[in-house]
């Protein structure tokens, strides 16, 4: 059986454990000897009966330097290799590792003799010094013991002041702490932020594009301009070519992206300024060169994100012309060193990228991208998805901390890169990614199988998506249909707004792709930060709670009459489903829905095939509608609740303070009984309910919900499989009985008494 021995008051315990363990590190005696008191000392405070430290030494070693609990003679005699064992793969991933069953585990390296064996439950954290792993420290129980986060927080924080310790020459030479010919005799971790999930690891080819220009002046203008002519022609071939690659030929918002790109290659105005320069006297490549600095000047101030991109797309094409007019021998596109690496998996490091750019690239042998700018929405961001590349973007400084040829890792899970990690690392790694896989393949086996709980209870388990791209998802994963489709996604991916046809085009592409599954259509929820790259941005204090989504559509009827339009012509014959978001009122929905009324009476009249059925529905994320609620189930035909705008409206939150993230807990009793109650109400109207946010996605939220009487609910698509395991293990009727405990609890979250529910009932949550 499974206990747990929490710490009580766990601040308290920390400050006095911290207290105790600088008293030691500042008092007489060797290093050794010190550390011996140390782990003591921790192993009492935290309820452990065994601590020990490992310390890193040369050639990725992790030694054991002190232990209370395991035996003696281990101590300078146990060694593991960086991602050998539990040790090893804490000190390899940098990450803490809490285990009720350690031995279970498959990385389990059994050492006989520590005399371990009794020892069932491990703690362990990385001992971290300017972002280095220097060591390991864990805590071990003999029962299976649930260690808190809290507990994780308090040994993290004691490994920091261990540093000190570890690094400062007496345990062992600093020499074997420096830095090797500028490469780190351990993993170098640099925090970044995802942009794709996934694990490459292979080898850095660095992308830094290079021209030599040494001729800027023009003997023959006439001669220049022929040039040029001729080195746009070979460009937009070379771009037509790489837009037929059959990897990305498909439909999709990544193809739309690479149309657009190349309808900014073939624009007349960046040409005609081009040839102006030439007749002033530049040679070709300086008249690109020229015009391409003054077009980054004047938009270097630019901070929207999607303008930036531009940018960036403008630096690719200049770049590309460039390489036209210079030829091989006037241009260095990457690394030199990039010839010498012949074969292997290659990981591209840039600063940033245009959207073409990754295609340059063997995409046979790319299996990750690292970039020092970059955003979730970058064109390139959006290529690489398509292309299934693991990218990790914002990770500063690494251009200056790796060379081509050098071994990394990217973690697109967890938004980080390892340079220059030995082959130990590498290998858990690929483990890890194989693992992955393996589990992705395991939840295949739930595709055919109903959402439906051990008691007979039918979940709708639906997939939110927003790019063409996520819908083969929806029947790989088995769900249920498409509960949310982010009609914003398209429009922010484009170079203008699209018109009737187009959008059209698009509705028509993802009903085809559903294959008669139920698709919901949310109308644009642009603004707050959602901006178009060719929408003028209104500066607003507080966005969130600003000019956007149906108060946007509704002071501008003409773009949502034509959206609406679309809609009905690409369900003509099928089923329409429309939400309209951020409803703050009942009014606001009855325009929005006379709009669609009107649009279907217009083509009607036009003799068009209307949908043989019509849903419109709310979001439910203005605290204000809670009020209006007996009125507004009156006229919707479903209620979407959307958690993550509702959650901070209703605690008052930014979601987006670094302040504030950790604040509050979607689990907390008042939002769960806020969401029990509307359940009733929406019941009692006989009004489908569903959540779209991401509570639903966090298997412990997905339960929570379920226990709440929510019977549909909407995941992005890499959580279909993982809440469809937990659907299927759980019992409603113990749920709720157990839920019911929770609704008027006094603390702000109840996620560990979900927690323990889950442990207890056997929950795969």
């Amino acid at each position: 059986m499974s206990i747990s021995a929490p710490l009580s008051h766990p601040s308290l315990v920390s400050r006095r454990l911290l207290g105790r363990v600088r008293d030691v590190m500042a008092g007489a005696g060797t290093a050794q000897q010190r550390l011996d008191k140390i782990v003591s000392i921790i192993a009492a405070d935290m309820v452990a009966e065994v601590c020990s430290v490992y310390v890193l030494r040369a050639g990725e070693v992790l030694e054991l330097f002190g232990t209370e609990g395991l035996k003696p003679e281990a101590v300078h005699n146990t060694r593991l290799r960086v991602g050998e064992g539990l040790i090893g793969i804490i000190a390899a991933q940098a990450r803490p590792m809490a285990l009720d069953d350690a031995q279970s585990h498959p990385n389990f390296a059994y050492r006989p003799e520590t005399g371990e064996e009794a020892f069932h439950s491990l703690m362990g954290v990385p001992i971290l010094r300017s972002g280095r792993v220097v060591g390991v420290i864990a805590v071990q129980n003999q029962t299976q013991r649930h260690y808190e986060e809290e507990e994780v927080e308090t040994l993290q924080t004691v490994a920091m002041v261990l540093a000190e310790l570890v690094v400062n020459g007496e345990l062992i030479s600093s020499d074997e702490m420096l830095l090797a010919d500028g490469n780190a005799l351990l993993p170098l971790r640099i925090e970044g932020v995802s942009l794709n999930s996934g694990i490459g690891v292979g080898t850095a080819v660095l992308h830094r594009p290079e021209f030599h220009i040494t001729k800027l002046v023009a003997e023959d203008v006439g001669a220049e301009q022929e040039r040029l002519r001729q080195a746009v022609s070979e460009m937009h071939g070379a771009l037509d070519n790489m837009l037929e690659q059959s990897e990305i030929a498909g439909a999709g918002e990544h193809r739309d992206i690479l149309e657009s790109y190349r309808m900014i290659a073939k624009d007349a105005g960046w040409y005609a300024r081009i040839n102006e320069a030439i007749s002033g006297g530049l040679t070709a490549e300086a008249a690109v060169q020229k015009i391409h600095n003054d077009i980054r000047a004047r938009m270097s101030q630019i901070t929207d994100p999607y303008l930036r991109e531009r940018i960036h797309d403008l630096e690719d094409l200049a770049g590309r012309l460039l390489q036209h007019l210079v030829g091989s021998d006037g241009a260095s596109k990457v690394d030199p060193k990039e010839g010498e690496i012949s074969q292997g998996p290659l990981i591209l490091i840039a600063r940033n990228l245009g959207p073409a750019q990754l295609l340059d690239y063997d995409r046979t042998r790319l299996v990750g991208l690292v970039l020092e700018e970059g955003s979730a929405t970058a064109h390139v961001s959006i290529v690489a998805r398509a292309l299934d590349i693991p990218v990790v973007g914002q990770v500063r400084g690494v251009l200056d901390k790796i060379q081509s040829g050098e071994p990394i890792i990217v973690d697109g899970e967890n938004g980080q890169v390892f340079l220059r990690p030995g082959e130990e690392v590498c290998q858990s790694f690929i483990d890890s990614a194989e693992a992955g896989e393996q589990q992705k393949a395991a939840y295949v086996r739930f595709r055919d199988l109903p959402a439906e709980t051990v008691d007979g209870e039918r979940i709708t388990l639906n997939m939110n998506a927003g790019l063409l791209i996520d819908l083969p998802h929806l029947h790989e994963m088995g769900a249920d249909g498409v509960g949310l489709y982010r009609t914003e996604v398209p429009f922010m991916v484009r170079a203008d707004f699209p018109d009737v046809d187009e959008q059209c085009q698009m509705y028509g592409r993802v009903l085809e792709q559903a294959a008669g599954k139920p698709v919901i259509f949310r109308s644009l929820d642009i603004g707050g930060d959602k901006v178009l790259p060719y929408w003028n941005k209104k500066n607003e204090e507080n966005p969130a709670m600003g000019w956007r989504a149906i108060r946007v559509s509704l002071d501008r009827p003409m773009m949502l009459r034509h959206q609406l339009r679309a809609l009905i012509r690409a369900s003509a014959g099928k089923s329409l489903s429309v939400m309209f978001p951020m409803i703050a009122e009942v009014s606001e929905f009855e325009k929005a829905r006379s709009l669609l009324q009107r649009e279907l009476v217009r083509e009607g009249e036009k003799g068009g095939i209307l949908p043989v059925t019509i849903s419109a529905g709310a979001m439910l994320e203005v605290p204000s509608l809670l009020f209006q609620l007996p009125q507004l189930l009156e006229m919707v035909d479903f209620l979407s609740v959307g958690s993550n705008d509702l959650f901070q409206f209703m605690y008052a939150m930014d979601r987006g303070n670094p302040l504030l993230s950790e604040r509050y807990d979607m689990l907390s009793p008042p939002m769960l009984s806020l969401l029990h109650t509307l359940v009733g109400q929406c019941s009692g109207a006989g009004v489908p309910l569903s959540l779209c946010g991401e509570l639903a996605g966090d298997p412990l939220g997905a339960m929570a919900l379920i226990g709440a009487g929510f019977r549909n609910i909407s995941v992005s698509p890499n959580a279909i499989g993982p809440i469809k395991a937990l659907i299927r293990s759980l019992s409603v009727r113990e749920l709720e009985f157990y839920m019911q405990t929770l609704y008027e609890q006094r603390q702000p979250s109840v996620r560990e008494n979900l927690r323990s529910f889950a442990r207890d009932h056997g929950v795969e949550a």
